[in-house]
C-alpha cells in the first residue's frame, strides 16, 4: 500500500509539473513572437546568417545567456536592451519554448 502511495503521488507531481511547462513554452511562445521573432525568427530558426539560430538549444544555456545580458554580464547593446524589460518568468518560458523547437543538429 505504501508503494502505491508514493506511485499514486508521483503521478500527481509528474501531471502538474507536465501541465506547468506546457504553460511555459506556451507564454514563451507568446513572448517570442512580440520580443524574439524579429531578428531570431518566430520559432528561433533565423533566416537571417546575422542572427543566431536559438531554436533546440539547451533550456539552461539559454536562460543564462538572458539573464547575462539583462544584468549585463553577457556585452551586447541591443540583446541588453531586448533582454532589460523581461522579467524571471519571461526568460524561463522563453527558454522552455526555444529549447523545444528543432534548430540545427550535427550530422554524423
Amino acid at each position: 500500500m505504501k508503494n502505491f502511495v508514493v506511485a499514486a503521488v508521483s503521478g500527481v507531481v509528474l501531471l502538474f509539473s507536465g501541465h506547468s511547462i506546457a504553460a511555459d513554452i506556451e507564454a514563451g511562445k507568446k513572448k517570442a513572437a512580440e520580443v524574439c521573432a524579429s531578428c531570431h525568427g518566430a520559432d528561433g530558426n533565423s533566416a537571417a546568417p546575422n542572427f543566431p539560430i536559438i531554436a533546440g538549444q539547451p533550456r539552461t544555456y539559454l536562460e543564462k545567456a538572458l539573464k547575462d545580458y539583462k544584468t549585463g554580464e553577457r556585452k551586447d547593446p541591443i540583446m541588453a536592451g531586448m533582454a532589460a524589460p523581461l522579467s524571471n518568468e519571461d526568460i524561463e518560458s522563453l527558454a522552455f519554448y526555444f529549447s523545444s523547437q528543432s534548430g540545427l543538429y550535427v550530422k554524423k
